[in-house]
């Protein structure tokens, strides 16, 4: 996922000034990771996010199947520092080719 698309996944809505709010950062940050259904998908996953956030809490996190069982998205809430620490992670992520999208 290139930068351009980190921004505008996560891009709030403009205020009245016509600027987007800023994140502020440390927050509690949620994301959903989507990719092929396996047995090990989600353990990837939560391996990835707990690189980048060693205060990630594996237990809160929610694994949903598509209707017909080919793919999961993992749904979790990390503890984002900063806009470097997320590009990382979602680079990361891409990276490991069994992530489809990030959002």
């Amino acid at each position: 996922m290139n930068d351009k698309t980190l921004r505008d996944l996560r891009r709030p809505s403009a205020t009245k000034s016509g600027e987007p709010p800023k994140i502020t950062f440390p927050c509690d940050y949620s994301i959903k990771v989507v990719g092929d259904a396996s047995e090990d998908f989600t353990a990837m996953v939560c391996q990835v996010v707990s690189r980048h956030d060693p205060t990630f809490d594996a237990e809160k996190i929610q694994v949903v199947p598509s209707r017909n069982g080919r793919f999961q998205s993992v749904r979790l809430t990390l503890r984002a520092t900063g806009e470097d620490q997320l590009k990382a992670l979602f680079a990361e992520l891409k990276a490991s080719g069994r992530v489809h999208m990030v959002v």
